[in-house]
């Protein structure tokens, strides 16, 4: 075990070492660049060059493991014959891969709840898990083009991608180990617990990293403490987590090189200068391996990740053949996308802590106004003069502004990153919407995410955007369908009033099963038992109890994937699929009266999980021995009501005017009144009361 572990960080190192940064360490570096370089390119609906060559390989890859799955899945249909019309015998051409259905998963924030639930969710898609293949999904994962990640969402997917693309399995097996992957026992806030000792160095290597970017020339903020912190829990093998190690790293793993894995995105919101408000006319940005920046009518460009931190005018270096390297720190990029959770650093009782802790959270403050506390400063902005609006009536404020601001990437209400899935350019058929959010006081969805994407293709910058029709949060919750998955968007024809016909979703909520995992997004440690519960559970959400509350549920999956490319060829629909779509497409059916105080019941028992002792022989998949009630769905397409406020334990509602970066003091109303107390103190302190 030790000698396999010990391959794994060797392989890990490698993989990163070209791509570490020039400074080696958390500091920017100047490097040299091409004299003729230009690092902006205008959107307009198009993926990069870069993008698209990799998904040649790509295609390749799902091919092969979209073929096994469906062929799994549909065996006991009646007709298979459209297997013939997907994967036509001459599959090795390019060309055919125009037949082949295009899978898009999305997992959403909410802190560590939404990093463990929806590991389970991507663990049940994974064959690599113990007992996908029989009982879960298994499989589409490996049949997925593209992989994005949201807040907490984004900490799986950056963990999973950023150490060789390793699977939850091999991180649950791993728990017991010193080097282990999300090893949470602890808050970043005192990772020694006990041990002040070791939190006291880990903090002090904190701040000597984060001011060595700012002695580089460079701004700093709290994302850059919030991601330096979380990056242990992230990259334990690396050297202080991961200080050099950069984001442009996952171009240069041959795991990325090869199309071993999805497209990893991560997604941020942008928010204009001196303003404090973000709702759905904010930019919203997208990271990805090769490109930083937002398909919005505000921006319509993308910048080259590599050379952020780059004096830039125009997308061209300022001093001909000098940019920046290392900027793309891998913590800084992961914390953007959650840098709403900045506030816990804000609002802890820090008099028990370390002093190093006090002086580092104070010579920050020192460096914030009290508008800026929350965000990610990019700075130099690297969209500095660039004019690539396709319609003149919209802001430019962001190619005007010296830096570039960025926020919590579900600040907007759209806690599920959805838009980048949903660009024409990537066309998609299906999409894998797993929900891990907070609505409801119980702290599960109550589907709010689904409506601020359904309504933000009516905005301004909802251009060129379709999303499926969706009921409101108050029937979602009156028909149960943030407690089941449930399909939106079953029949094209119900969609051509939309701008263009929309990828269906596969909506998967969080719900108890075997383990409680509605827990608090302020749940900021989580022992190994409560790890593997909340893994656990998420299995057992997507797999509907290790495939045991509907026999037909994975040949259901098996006809949301194919149906798009069904409609486009006009070949027969199994019949199978007919009572599929009857049973878990949403079929318009409305109910927005005021839901009763909705409490989460579990509808399946699990069998326990092995003991923390054995995990390492733990199966995630553990089958169910007990008999379980099938659960009743209803079904297909409408129109909308809008929807309550999100209500994921430190969001606001976006669209208010109040400042989106200052958490909801509702989300505390459980502590007691002396912590209340103290949270105010240090707000207080900070000036930002």
């Amino acid at each position: 075990m030790q000698l396999r572990e010990a391959l794994i960080t060797a392989i890990v190192l490698t993989s990163t070492a070209e791509a570490w940064s020039p400074s080696n360490g958390y500091a920017p570096a100047n490097v040299s660049c091409p004299d003729d370089i230009n690092l902006v390119r205008r959107a307009d609906g198009k993926i990069s060059p870069n993008e698209s060559d990799w998904l040649q390989k790509r295609n390749a890859n799902t091919e092969v493991s979209l073929k096994e799955f469906l062929e799994r899945a549909t065996k006991n249909f009646s007709d298979t014959s459209f297997m013939d019309k997907l994967f036509p015998s001459s599959s090795s051409s390019n060309s055919s891969y125009q037949y082949l259905p295009k899978i898009g998963i999305g997992c959403s924030g909410g802190g560590y709840r939404a990093m463990l639930a929806g590991a389970g969710m991507l663990s049940g898609f994974d064959n690599r898990t113990d007992g996908a293949w029989d009982h879960g999904l298994g499989g589409i994962l490996q049949s997925a083009t593209y992989l994005a990640g949201l807040s907490g969402g984004n900490w799986l997917v950056g963990t999973l991608a950023g150490n060789n693309w390793t699977s939850v399995q091999a991180i649950v097996n791993n728990f017991s180990h010193d080097d282990s992957i999300w090893d949470i026992d602890h808050s970043i806030v005192s990772p020694g617990g006990w041990n002040i000792l070791k939190t006291g160095n880990r903090w002090d290597d904190i701040s000597d990293d984060v001011h060595s970017k700012k002695d580089a020339g460079f701004n700093i903020s709290f994302t850059d403490v919030w991601g330096r912190a979380l990056a242990y829990n992230w990259f334990p093998s690396l050297k202080r987590g991961g200080v050099g190690l950069t984001w442009d790293t996952l171009r240069e793993s041959d795991v990325f090189i090869n199309a071993e894995m999805p497209f990893p995105m991560s997604i941020s919101d942008g928010r204009y200068p001196d303003t404090s408000v973000v709702n759905l006319n904010a930019t919203l940005f997208e990271f990805n391996p090769f490109e930083l920046g937002s398909w919005d009518p505000t921006l319509n460009s993308f910048t080259d990740v590599k050379y952020l931190g780059s004096n830039v005018d125009n997308g061209k270096p300022v001093d001909q053949g000098k940019c920046v390297g290392g900027y793309d720190n891998t913590g800084f990029m992961m914390g953007t996308s959650s840098s709403l959770f900045n506030q816990f650093l804000l609002r802890l009782n820090t008099t028990s802590l370390p002093k190093v802790i006090k002086k580092l959270l104070q010579d920050m403050l020192d460096d914030l106004a009290d508008k800026s506390d929350d965000i990610a400063i990019y700075q130099p902005n690297p969209f500095k003069n660039v004019d690539n609006r396709p319609f003149s009536n919209y802001s430019d404020a962001i190619g005007k502004s010296d830096n570039l601001y960025l926020v919590d990437g579900g600040e907007d209400n759209e806690n599920i990153p959805l838009v980048p899935l949903l660009q024409k350019g990537r066309d998609l058929d299906v999409i894998f919407a797993l929900d891990n959010s907070a609505d409801t006081d119980e702290n599960y969805p109550d589907g709010a995410s689904l409506v601020a994407t359904y309504e933000r293709q009516f905005g301004k910058q909802g251009a060129n955007l379709s999303f499926p029709y969706v009921p409101d949060v108050n029937t979602f919750v009156n028909l149960g369908l943030n407690q089941k998955p449930t399909f939106f968007g079953c029949d094209a024809k119900n969609l051509t009033k939309l701008d263009h016909i929309p990828p269906l979703i596969v909506y998967i909520p969080n719900s108890k099963y075997s383990y409680n995992s509605g827990t608090s997004t302020f749940k900021m440690s989580y022992d190994k038992n409560e790890r593997i519960s909340m893994i656990q559970n998420g299995f057992e959400v997507v797999s509907r109890g290790n495939l045991t509350i509907d026999s037909d549920y994975l040949g259901c999956v098996a006809c949301a994937i194919i149906r798009r490319k069904q409609e486009s060829l006009n070949f027969t629909l199994p019949s199978e699929c007919t009572k599929c779509f009857s049973n878990y497409c949403w079929n318009g059916t409305l109910n927005s009266t005021t839901p009763n105080n909705f409490k989460e019941e579990s509808d399946y028992s699990s069998a326990e999980i092995d003991s923390a002792a054995s995990v390492a022989d733990a199966s995630l998949a553990s089958t169910s021995d007990s008999t379980t009630a099938s659960s009743s769905s209803t079904s297909a397409s409408a129109s909308t009501t809008s929807s309550k406020g999100h209500k994921d334990d430190a969001k606001e509602n976006s669209t208010s005017s109040k400042n989106a970066g200052v958490a909801n003091m509702e989300s505390f109303s459980s502590m007691s009144t002396i912590f209340i107390a103290a949270i105010c103190a240090v707000l207080a302190s900070a000036g930002l009361v």
